[in-house]
C-alpha cells in the first residue's frame, strides 16, 4: 500500500465515523471511495477494529507504564480506566464496532481477541488458559466494565470473584 492509499483509507474511515455519529449503522455505500479502497463492509470494519485496537493499546500502555508511580493502582483498575477512556474519547468508533459484531464473524473474532488481551493484561487470566475459560472471564469483566467502575476488594483477588460471577460452561 502506498502512502497515498494509506491516507485515502484513513480519510474514508474518518468519514465513516463522522457519518456514523447520526447512527451506528455502517454507512459503507454513502462514503465515496469506501468500496474502492476496502472492497467489502467486513474489510472496512476490520480496519476500524484495528484502529480501535491501536487506540486501546495506547491507553493501556499509558496506564501501565510506571507502576511505581502509583502504587495503590492495580492492573484491573488500570485496564478499566484505559478501556473506559478509549470508549469515552472514541464513542462513535466503539458504537459502530459494537453494532456490527453479530453480523460479521471476523469482527467477532477480533472482539474476542481484544477481550483476551484485556483479561490477561488485567491479570485475571493467564494466556495459556483454555479459550472457553478466558471467554467466560472476559465476558464477566466486559459486563463489569460496561456497568461502572471496577473496585477491587482488598480481601481477595478479583479474578476469583469474576470466576464466581461468570456462568460455568
Amino acid at each position: 500500500m502506498s502512502w497515498n492509499d494509506f491516507y485515502r483509507r484513513r480519510d474514508v474511515m474518518d468519514a465513516v465515523i463522522r457519518q456514523a455519529r447520526r447512527s451506528p449503522a455502517l454507512p459503507f455505500d454513502e462514503i465515496p471511495g469506501a468500496a474502492e479502497l476496502f472492497g467489502t463492509r467486513q474489510n472496512l470494519l476490520l480496519a476500524l477494529q484495528y484502529r480501535w485496537n491501536q487506540l486501546l493499546s495506547g491507553h493501556l500502555r499509558a496506564e501501565l507504564a510506571d507502576p511505581d508511580e502509583a502504587p495503590d493502582n492495580d492492573q484491573v483498575d488500570a485496564v478499566a480506566r484505559a478501556w473506559r477512556r478509549t470508549v469515552a474519547e472514541h464513542a462513535t468508533l466503539h458504537a459502530v464496532l459494537e453494532a456490527n459484531l453479530d453480523a460479521h464473524p471476523m469482527l467477532q473474532a477480533a472482539h474476542d481477541a481484544e477481550r483476551k488481551m484485556l483479561v490477561v493484561t488485567a491479570g485475571l487470566a493467564d494466556p495459556g488458559e483454555p479459550p472457553a475459560e478466558i471467554h467466560r472471564v472476559g465476558s464477566a469483566f466486559g459486563a463489569l466494565l460496561r456497568s461502572g467502575p471496577v473496585r477491587r476488594e482488598r480481601r481477595g483477588p478479583v479474578s476469583h470473584l469474576l470466576r464466581m460471577l461468570a456462568p460455568s460452561a
